[in-house]
């Protein structure tokens, strides 16, 4: 929360407050107008409606400046909130320590939510309950110390009460986000894997997981409304209890059947209306505070996850993320060493293809992604005679084209995929699927270049995905080219088009280095450099 955004909560809290005292002197011209009917004098009611009606519509309008405030500084905390964990998800290396997407995905979406009606409900309740009931105890005991002593008593139970239930809401709760998280995570998956589940008639499998968890999902969230509903019958009860006392009091006080508890003078019947008037006033704010403890608990869940997640000692990539001046050269890599697994040095020159190979498992994705710099090394990484560090890192990835194993598409048309939204005429598309020999890939879709893919770039087949990340690269150019993997799992025909493709960006002075398995890659780059575990 920053300094602008607490004034403005505080504010809001402000005008809550000044609002309910408010009702401090409209009720006692109400009380005085009906105390002087009750000893047969006629008030001048045109005076007293105007003042009750002038205040009432003065609290209206700081209740409603209050609520303005309080959202205005609760949406900007929520998007702060999502911005902030935006930047901390895409500023982080690739890693199998990641949180997942779907993870991230409740975070962002369900559960920061959930703080709204906490920031909304609970900052102003508080406030008015460490002003407002004692406020009125202050002018209640003055008039009689018998009621103030049951305001007195009677009020802290509430808190109290509600504190001890809201241990129980508070595990109740915890495991609740747990329940959305899993539901995300389970939902993220089989969207992922749909074609294969249907592929393999899993479809009435699947819905039935769907259904058990959901149930689980609604049995967690019931256990959170029943704390919530048992609770809020309790506090209603020592509310109502509270202003039953208080009315029973101050009746049989007025009826001549008390004589206690007015220092010493008889109870007036305004002064009695005007504490009837009060009493649920001193409640209100207690309940209203007890109705938003519960919103006050998923905040804290929600809270402790943000905590967490910003705590987490991840790597991050290096740089800014932004466009920069490319750098180019020679690559001069020394000591690295990598998730506990030192590396060899290595010199690789410009227009040089290198094979980077290894058994499963040696690092050589770790390798390939530290050369991106997309993986914080704790050796030296230089380009020429320039230092890949924070502030180079970015001109370092401007220069060079990645080619990752498993590749996703943008929620776009192919020509954006490849285009990336620069000015690429259709010839130099043209040329690129032709290098990629993925000429016929635009050729067979609905749309042609103009086809829409999906995030898993439905209608193109994993073959043919990175053909297109090929004729990407080839398109943009780019003096460095790291392929991860690019002919696994692909049959013969199509790896030996990827082999093509890389070697045509070599021919065109590009620098290629790859990871790989393939004898066949390996025994076409210029030579190997082995990864050991």
């Amino acid at each position: 929360m920053t300094a602008p955004q607490k004034r403005q909560m505080q504010f809001g809290a402000l005008m809550v407050v000044l609002a309910e005292m408010l009702w401090l002197p409209q009720a006692g011209i109400l009380a005085a107008s009906l105390g002087a009917m009750t000893a047969g004098r006629t008030p001048d009611l045109f005076l007293t409606a105007g003042a009750v009606l002038g205040l009432g519509l003065l609290r209206a309008v700081l209740g409603m400046i209050a609520a303005r405030q309080s959202e205005m500084a609760a949406d900007a905390i929520i998007a702060q909130g999502r911005a902030e964990l935006l930047m901390r998800a895409e500023k982080r290396a690739p890693g199998a320590d990641l949180p997942s997407s779907a993870e991230t995905a409740a975070l962002l979406v369900d559960k920061l939510a959930m703080m709204r009606a906490y920031l909304l409900r609970w900052q102003a309740a508080r406030a008015r309950v460490m002003v407002v009931p004692l406020l009125i105890m202050a002018v209640t005991f003055p008039v009689s110390w018998a009621a103030g002593l049951i305001l007195m008593i009677s009020g802290p139970l509430i808190p109290v009460f509600m504190a001890l239930i809201g241990m129980a809401a508070k595990d109740a709760s915890a495991r609740q986000m747990d329940e959305i998280s899993n539901l995300n995570s389970l939902l993220v998956d089989r969207l992922a894997a749909l074609i294969d589940i249907r592929l393999l008639g899993a479809q009435d499998a699947m819905l039935e997981d769907f259904s058990t968890r959901a149930d689980r999902l609604r049995v967690k969230t019931m256990q959170v409304l029943r704390i919530a509903f048992l609770s809020s019958a309790v506090l209603e009860l020592f509310a109502a209890l509270g202003v039953a006392m208080m009315a029973v009091y101050i009746g049989f006080t007025l009826l001549g059947q008390l004589d206690f508890g007015s220092w010493g003078q008889a109870l007036q019947p305004a002064e009695g209306i005007w504490l009837l008037l009060l009493a649920p006033a001193f409640f209100q704010p207690l309940r209203d505070l007890a109705a938003a403890w519960h919103d006050r608990v998923a905040a804290q869940s929600v809270a402790a996850e943000l905590i967490g997640d910003e705590d987490r000692q991840l790597p991050t990539m290096p740089g800014q993320g932004g466009r920069a001046t490319p750098i180019t050269g020679d690559i001069h890599l020394r000591n690295l060493i990598q998730r506990g697994r030192a590396y060899p040095d290595l010199d690789i020159a410009a227009g040089e293809s290198v094979a980077i190979t290894g058994p499963t498992g040696s690092g050589k994705t770790t390798l390939l992604l530290t050369l991106a710099g997309i993986l914080p090394a704790s050796g030296a990484l230089r380009i020429g005679d320039r230092t890949i560090d924070e502030d180079a890192a970015d001109g370092w990835r401007e220069s060079l084209a990645l080619i990752p194993q498993h590749v996703h598409f943008l929620d776009a048309s192919l020509r954006w995929n490849l285009t990336l939204g620069a000015d690429f005429d259709d010839s130099s598309l043209a040329e690129a699927l032709r290098i990629a020999q993925a000429e016929h890939i635009p050729a067979r879709l609905p749309q042609g270049l103009d086809t829409i893919l999906g995030e898993q770039g439905g209608g193109v087949s994993g073959g043919e995905a990175r053909r297109l990340t090929i004729a990407r690269a080839a398109l943009w150019n780019r003096p460095h080219v790291l392929a991860d993997e690019p002919t696994a799992d692909l049959d013969d025909h199509t790896a030996r088009a990827i082999i093509a493709g890389l070697l045509a960006m070599h021919a065109r002075g590009a620098s290629v280095i790859v990871a790989t398995h393939d004898p066949r890659l390996i025994e076409a780059m210029d030579r190997r450099v082995d990864v050991t575990p």
